[in-house]
């Protein structure tokens, strides 16, 4: 069986079904993100 390839509707449907490994992917990125102890916050500014 081919893998077909994923449209960018399914890539949000992804990064918002909480069972879907990019939707924590997701949280976590945001949560660095704002979190002022973390690298990627540094970086922002």
């Amino acid at each position: 069986m081919s893998k077909r390839k994923s449209s960018s509707n399914d890539d949000r449907s992804d990064s918002f079904n909480p069972n879907n490994n990019a939707e924590k992917a997701g949280r976590d990125n945001r949560a660095n993100q704002l979190n002022p102890n973390h690298s990627e916050h540094k970086k922002s500014k």
